[in-house]
Parts: structure tokens; sequence; C-alpha cells
């Protein structure tokens, strides 16, 4: 269900009741692209049935799904179609278009082509977790998740998502656990065996680990030249892998053997209810312990 997080902080007190959600959500549903519509976005049943709801309570925990289409004609083709049209009036009128006609002409080209465009969708999930004031969306892509905190604040004007800014910004603790010892890993979680390290130098060199050992001398030989890291693999207890990026942002989510086995009741629940009701249990407890690794919230 989620394979990434972005995290914002909301004041549980503006969130409104489960049925009155409910009911603004479903002035956006979302409906497919129009022949000539470029873009379309609303909100589907998270559990995927015709006519379901819009927000599903799963143990408290609030779930929303926001589904998007596009349609995009190559660029290539465009002006394939545009040289011809510039042709066919130069040989007719004897003339050649200014800029703005240009402009006119590659939407008209545009609007004409749409409707054989194919159409790609993509959803996005949103969280609400009520208890501990969190919006998580499933997604790391700052434009998907600026277009789905922007269509939720037209239904919920006053919710207002913060963003989850901690005291210790997470690249600053990510550089400190790499360059000191085993001791200076915060507690819950280890190092996984993938990091980017990046320099902050005019020539921006890079350099990636893959199934390779976080904690040797290497490592620290790259920071003490001033390459920083901007993504470094993380297990919290043995329970979940991930990436953590220096956005804050955490990615490649993946729940380790016998998490789901653990929670054999809500496994006996089946499907959704079960995956929704483990993936926020355990995804919970690691933003808490993740948050105290890096010194809290900013007040």
């Amino acid at each position: 269900m989620f394979k990434q997080l972005t995290l914002y902080l909301l004041d549980p007190q503006q969130l409104p009741a489960l049925e009155a959600m409910e009911q603004a959500l479903a002035a956006t549903p979302f409906v497919p692209c129009l022949p000539s519509q470029e873009h379309s976005i609303g909100w589907v049943p998270p559990r995927g049935k015709a006519n379901g709801a819009l927000v599903e309570l799963v143990r408290g925990q609030r779930l929303l799904r926001l589904q998007s289409e596009s349609k995009r004609v190559p660029g290539s083709v465009v002006q394939r179609h545009l040289d011809e049209r510039l042709a066919q009036i130069e040989a007719g009128e004897g003339r050649q278009p200014g800029r703005r006609e240009q402009r006119q002409l590659r939407d008209e080209i545009v609007q004409q082509l749409l409707p054989m465009a194919f159409a790609q969708s993509r959803s996005v999930w949103l969280w609400i977790d009520p208890v501990n004031g969190r919006l998580a969306l499933d997604s790391s892509s700052s434009a998907r998740c600026d277009e789905a905190i922007s269509t939720l604040l037209k239904s919920f004007i006053n919710l207002q998502p913060r963003p989850w800014n901690t005291q210790m910004a997470p690249q600053a603790a990510m550089t400190a656990w790499l360059s000191g010892s085993a001791d200076d890993w915060p507690p819950h979680f280890a190092p996984g065996q993938e990091v980017e390290l990046k320099a902050a130098d005019e020539q921006k060199s890079a350099v990636k680990f893959t199934r390779h050992p976080l904690d040797d001398e290497q490592m620290r030989l790259h920071i003490g030249q001033g390459k920083l890291p901007t993504k470094l693999a993380l297990d919290w207890e043995g329970r979940v892998r991930f990436v953590l990026a220096e956005s804050g942002s955490l990615s490649k989510i993946e729940f380790l053997d016998g998490v789901f086995a653990e929670h054999g009741h809500a496994e006996d629940e089946g499907g959704f209810d079960a995956d929704a009701t483990i993936a926020t249990a355990e995804l919970s407890a690691l933003i808490g312990d993740l948050t105290l690794a890096l010194g809290g919230l900013q007040a």
C-alpha cells in the first residue's frame, strides 16, 4: 500500500467529521479525461470498488486515494505538424507567420491531436493519522505532493498541512551517523546497504554505494572530502527497510518477513483492512522513532 512517504503535520482539531469529509470529497470525484482534455484529477474509492466510500476509516486511521489522468502529445509530433502548416501558409500566402501566430497554430494542433493521445493514469494514497496529527502521501515527488495538497485544500481550506520539519535536518543527521562509530547510530535504526553521496561544489561529483557496508573507512573518506549523503538506506527494528532522503521523504519501503504474520488477527480480516491496519501501525511507530532520531519536531 505504501512504498514511499512524504510527511506533513496537521491540527486534528481542524479535521472534519468523517461524514462531512465524505460529502466534500464526493463533490470532486475523478472523471476520465474528455477527448480534448489534457488533465483530470479527483477522488476515487480507496478499496477500488465502484460507488464505494471515498474515505476509509481503519482502526482510527483515515485513507483517501487521489486519481489523476494526463494526456500528452509528443513535442516532436506537434513540431512536425506545425512545420507542415507553416510550409502550407508560406506556399499559399507567400508569408511566414510570426511568433504569436505560430503559438496559436501550435495550440490548435495540440487540441486536434489530443483525442488520439494515450491517457496515463496515476494515483496517490493519502493517510491521515488523527492521533499523531500527521498527513502522509504515498509519493516522494514534490510536484505530485503539491498537486495532492492543493486538491485536498480545495475541499478543506482549514486543514492547512505543514511540512514535517525536525530539529536536525535529515542530511546533517545522516552525515553524523555515517561519520561516527556504530555507537553513534540512533536507537531502533541500523544502516542498510545503500547510500548516495554528492559534493556541494560546482562539479557536483557524486558516488553511490549499493549492497555495500556503510560503516567503513571508505565512506568516512568521501564525507571528509566534502560529499554529503542525499539518500541513505535504513533498517528499523528489523521490521521495515526504507531509504531516507535529504528532503525527509521515505522511499523503497519494504516490510520484512514475519511482520504481517505477527498481526494474525488483522490478517484474518483479509485484504484491504489487514494491509491498512498493519502498514499504518508499523509506519506510525517508525515515524515516531525517526522523529526522535532527528531531534524531535521544530517548535
